[in-house]
């Protein structure tokens, strides 16, 4: 059974077929979505793939061919519910995941929390424990030397108070969150890079808030 996402773009991909014979862009799917990223375009494309109800044709661009349709009684299940098509059998939710708020990419200039909700995404339950968590998506490569890169997907619990030597989300001025290693040295704080092209940033303490710290990263390859 697909989610409600993934039955969305299916069709939409379908009507465009229908209409022109050329699969819309990544950039058209995601508006017709309302998702404020292409990463969740590429990961919607991926389980319908596997699921086989679209094919993508190699050595063309933009091609994707509509292997079937969902069912007209088939009816969607919502995007933060894991639940896989069986046949008639009903099959729990995946015990192993758990689905946490995706808030998009970091970048400066956007307080973590007026970054919109754009779907949940499921995340091994073991990286999560108490207290509340997030994910975001990683912009830029100033932690490449501490493994995370450009693309990636970070998951944080959220905090306001961290040890030196933490990874953390800090927001600089209310205004601008990024992502760094956090030191604390008297009156002031260091968010250290892990990229020897970048300077470690030093502010007064009052300047700085935090808003979790990194507990777990996601790669696709």
């Amino acid at each position: 059974m697909l989610t409600t996402k993934q039955r969305d773009l299916l069709l939409f991909i379908n009507d465009r077929l229908q209409e022109n014979g050329v699969a819309p862009s990544f950039d058209e799917m995601k508006d017709a979505l309302n998702l404020k990223s292409k990463s969740g375009i590429h990961r919607l494309i991926g389980a319908l793939e596997e699921r086989q109800f679209i094919r993508r044709l190699p050595n063309r661009a933009r091609a994707l061919e509509i292997v079937r349709l969902p069912d007209s009684e088939e009816h969607a299940t919502p995007d933060n519910l894991f639940k896989p098509d069986f046949g008639n059998k009903e099959v729990a939710p995946d015990p192993n995941t758990i689905d946490i708020p995706l808030h998009g990419r970091i970048a400066a200039g956007t307080p973590i929390e007026a970054l919109e909700q754009y779907e949940n995404i499921p995340v091994p339950a073991h990286m999560v424990g108490f207290g509340s968590h997030y994910a975001l998506e990683i912009d830029g490569d100033s932690m490449m030397e501490a493994g995370i890169l450009d693309g990636d997907t970070i998951v944080v619990q959220r905090c306001e108070t961290a040890e030196n030597g933490t990874i953390v989300v800090a927001l600089i001025d209310e205004e601008e969150a990024t992502l760094k290693t956090l030191y604390k040295k008297g009156p002031d704080v260091e968010l250290e890079p892990s990229n020897r092209d970048f300077d470690t940033q030093t502010y007064p303490a009052n300047r700085v808030r935090i808003q979790g710290r990194l507990v777990g990263l996601l790669r696709r390859y």
